[in-house]
């Protein structure tokens, strides 16, 4: 199943996209990479960057509404069945996670346990 963007995520990450190139010099090749690592206050932090370069080896690769998305293998364990949305609203604007396998998560919805 993998991680899942959603139309309105992908929108925000191509525009972030777009920035990044500016910016870093990024090419044409810039992908989402999704990640998991340890920390926040639940145990497990989201992470989401921009890359320009993956292992087909070492990372699961997919295209969802025009944006490559990267997951390594070790973070996929944690965030398979994870739908990604961008929220924006009076009270909360930002990327949310929708994680089936997060036992906890903490107030912010950054950071789970799993």
């Amino acid at each position: 199943m993998g991680v899942i963007l959603t139309e309105r995520a992908a929108e925000e990450v191509k525009r972030a996209i777009e920035s990044a190139k500016a910016a870093q010099n990024l090419g044409d090749e810039a992908v989402l990479r999704v990640a998991v690592v340890g920390g926040g206050c639940s145990g497990f932090q989201y992470h989401l960057g921009i890359d320009n370069k993956y292992d087909p080896a070492k990372d699961l690769v997919s295209e969802q509404h025009g944006v490559k998305v990267v997951v390594d293998k070790k973070s996929e364990l944690f965030l398979d069945g994870t739908t990604i949305d961008y929220a924006e609203q009076l009270d909360r604007r930002g990327f949310t996670f929708n994680n089936p396998n997060a036992v906890r998560t903490c107030g912010c919805g950054s950071s789970f346990s799993a």
